[in-house]
Parts: structure tokens; C-alpha cells; sequence
């Protein structure tokens, strides 16, 4: 596929009309209070992975509702002092898979901490390991219209409150430094990192990569791909619903998030990207609060964006970030 987005020197202008609801930080601010509510309990459990350069510990916490979320916790092997965090959150329908694939930033020196997403892990990868016991009104197959009858009963209602409070288990171990805190991830993972940075006032850093769950008027009309598709599945069956499911959706927009993020940033965009197109990239990366800023251009790539390079441009860029 060919570009079939706006041009670059337009992107790079391009201002989301996504709305803001007026409630937007009253209702994260009261989500978040609510989860608060429940204990943590973050646990550590040490894993026996056959690797000798790594530590790894399988990690228990509470995420929304109370509700227990997995992650690995995987630090240098050598560790005896707090470590620079990074927080990761995974792609659309993976899990958290199995430790040895994790390893790149442990081998950087950072302790890493990966969240599992709750209910799925079984799309690609090696799998997930959290369910999501919350129910949710009839939605069509895949998550992204699960609860979108209103935002209290959306599904990313529960995993951005997953996520922050994944941030919140992480520093709590003690060879991890809560004051040099980054969040990453790619596609639904750097949606997520959008949110996290938009609710986490004190991280140093957040790195979103081909980023998904942004500026979503304009992405449920300009691609046909999943998963931005499944909502116009669902819109097609549930005729007259347009204007609540725009209203729920609101809520979880990276570009509102994006607008409080006080974090530095580096983005990454992919000028063929169909899953997540260019311009919806854009809008969140254009509302970004903070003036230390950076977006990685793949010209000619789809959602696999700049793959190991850009892993390689991350490296680069943590080593005055976080």
C-alpha cells in the first residue's frame, strides 16, 4: 500500500477535532481514586528462567476493581542498587508471553517491568496469563466495543487503570528508582503509554511506537482495518448509536491524554500504516504537552514501523531520557 494519508508537511500540522468531554480529568481522577481503594499487593514471586544475565520475577498486582493483573519484572543480573524503570505495555491481543523474549532492556541496564493485558494474549505471541471478570453489555468480537454502551463500562476504562497502576507496582520493588520512570510500548501498547503519561504526572519519560487509540473520529472513518474496523462493525448493527459510542470513546483518546503529558517524548510513525494511520499518530503527537518532543518517520512502512531501528533509536534517545 502507498501513502494514502495526508502529505507529511500537512501531518505535521494536523489538529484532531476528537472532543473533549468536560468531566474528561474528574472522571479519571475518580476511577483512579477507586482503584486506590483496593491494597496493591504487588508480589514478586522469582522465576527459575535458565538464564544467567537476567533476574526475572513473575509479578501479581491489583489492577482495576481490585482485579489481580500479571507482569514480569526482569532486572540485570548483577543488580545490588535501584535501576532506572521501564514500564511496557503490549501490542493489540498479545500477552505477556514468556520471559526469555523480553530482554532487551535489561540488557540496556534498566529494570523492566512488562504488564500483561487483561483477557486477551491469545491473538499472537506466547500468551497472557490475566482474564478480565468484568462483564459488558453485547460488543462485537475483538475489544474494542466492550462496554462502549457508556465510558464507565468500557473496556479501556479497566486497562489504563491497569497500566497506571502497573507503574505503581513497579516502584515498588526495591532495586527499582520510582524517579526514573519511562513507559513504552507499540500500537495498543503505545496507545496505552499515551494514557499512562496523560494520568502519571512525575514519569521522565514515555516512548509510544506506531501508536493505536487516538484521535478516534478520524480514525473509525479513514481505515478499514481492524482493530478501529470492529467499531464500525458494531455501529453497523447498532444502528442510532453513533453519537454514544463517540461519547464514550472521548474519554480514551490519546490526544486528550497526549494534551497533559508532562513527560519528554519520542514518538514513532509509520507513513503507510493502515492499522494505525498516519494522521490519528499525529493528532496525539501534536497535542503533546511538553516541549521536548521527537517523532521517528518511517516513510515507507506499515504498522511494523521502524521495527529493530527503532528499538535502536529508543536506545539512543533513553540514555538522556530517564
Amino acid at each position: 500500500m502507498a501513502l494514502f494519508d495526508l502529505p507529511i508537511e500537512e501531518l505535521r500540522e494536523y489538529r484532531s477535532d476528537s472532543t473533549e468531554p468536560d468531566d474528561f480529568d474528574v472522571f479519571w481522577a475518580k476511577t483512579l481514586a477507586e482503584a486506590r481503594e483496593f491494597d496493591l499487593d504487588a508480589r514478586f514471586e522469582p522465576v527459575d528462567t535458565g538464564l544467567s544475565t537476567v533476574e526475572v520475577h513473575d509479578v501479581t498486582f491489583a489492577g482495576f476493581g481490585g482485579h489481580p493483573v500479571k507482569g514480569w519484572l526482569t532486572l540485570p543480573a548483577a543488580a545490588r542498587e535501584p535501576l532506572p524503570l521501564l514500564v511496557e505495555y503490549v501490542g493489540y491481543g498479545g500477552g505477556r508471553g514468556l520471559p526469555h523474549e523480553h530482554l532487551l532492556w535489561a540488557s540496556a541496564g534498566r529494570a523492566h517491568f512488562l504488564m500483561d493485558t487483561r483477557g486477551q494474549g491469545s491473538a499472537w505471541g506466547a500468551g497472557g496469563d490475566t482474564p478480565d471478570p468484568a462483564g459488558a453489555a453485547p460488543s462485537h468480537p475483538g475489544f474494542m466495543t466492550r462496554g462502549i454502551d457508556a465510558p464507565e463500562n468500557y473496556y479501556y476504562r479497566r486497562v489504563f487503570t491497569d497500566a497506571v497502576r502497573a507503574v505503581e507496582a513497579a516502584r515498588s520493588h526495591p532495586l527499582t528508582d520510582a524517579s526514573r520512570t519511562v513507559v513504552t510500548g507499540g500500537s495498543q501498547g503505545g496507545g496505552i503509554t499515551i494514557a499512562v503519561a496523560g494520568l502519571v504526572p512525575d514519569l521522565v519519560g514515555a516512548a509510544p511506537d506506531v501508536p493505536f487509540l487516538c484521535d478516534f473520529p478520524r480514525a473509525t472513518t479513514l481505515t478499514d482495518r481492524d482493530p478501529y474496523r470492529e467499531i464500525g462493525r458494531y455501529l453497523k448493527i447498532h444502528r442510532g448509536r453513533a453519537d454514544d459510542v463517540r461519547r464514550t470513546l472521548s474519554y480514551f483518546d490519546g490526544v486528550h491524554f497526549a494534551a497533559r503529558a508532562q513527560a519528554p517524548t519520542l514518538f514513532s510513525v509509520a507513513l503507510e500504516d493502515q492499522t494505525c494511520p498516519p494522521s490519528t499518530v499525529f493528532a496525539a503527537f501534536n497535542a503533546w504537552a511538553h516541549e521536548d518532543r521527537a517523532i521517528e518517520v518511517y516513510e515507507f512502512n506499515d504498522h511494523e514501523g521502524g521495527g529493530a531501528y527503532h528499538e535502536a533509536a529508543k536506545l539512543r534517545w533513553l540514555r538522556s531520557h530517564g
